[in-house]
């Protein structure tokens, strides 16, 4: 019985790599301006989901990881995306709303998620780089115009 579960198992993953999604890295239309400092912390922990500069390791070619990797990569890229930045500076309200939405995440611990910091050791922010990117967002917020 043992023997028959491991071979469907094995053959349920087998079958699951012919499910593949694209790993794309489209181009970058306009990216984020921070001091080097911050924008090296967040190249770190942050532009794999939410930048067209995407690092795709090997896991990410292999089901089922490579279906939750292109679904965070999606998601946060729809969400945030550093590499589109200029569109949220058109709109001070939507600049303002993702600087505020970057900061509480960072004070929350919520991002990256544990399981990308579980499989990238290389994504773990020193104290010292959380509070750069602390103190960039909150310079950031303070200087941008209120609206009526």
């Amino acid at each position: 019985m043992r023997a028959r579960i491991v071979a469907a198992m094995m053959l349920a993953l087998t079958g699951a790599q012919a499910i593949r999604f694209e790993r794309s890295s489209p181009p970058v239309k306009s990216d984020l301006a921070a001091p080097p400092a911050v924008d090296s912390a967040l190249r770190q922990a942050c532009y794999d989901c939410h930048s067209n500069e995407t690092r795709w390791p090997w896991y990410t070619a292999v089901a089922p990881a490579s279906w939750l990797a292109h679904y965070d990569v999606v998601e946060g890229r729809r969400r945030l995306n550093f590499s589109d930045w200029r569109a949220y500076a058109y709109d001070p309200g939507t600049r303002l709303q993702k600087l505020d939405e970057i900061r509480r995440l960072v004070l929350s611990g919520e991002m990256p998620p544990w399981y990308y910091r579980a499989l990238r050791s290389d994504t773990h922010w020193t104290e010292a780089q959380r509070e750069d990117v602390l103190r960039w967002t909150a310079a950031e917020i303070a200087a941008q115009p209120r609206m009526p």
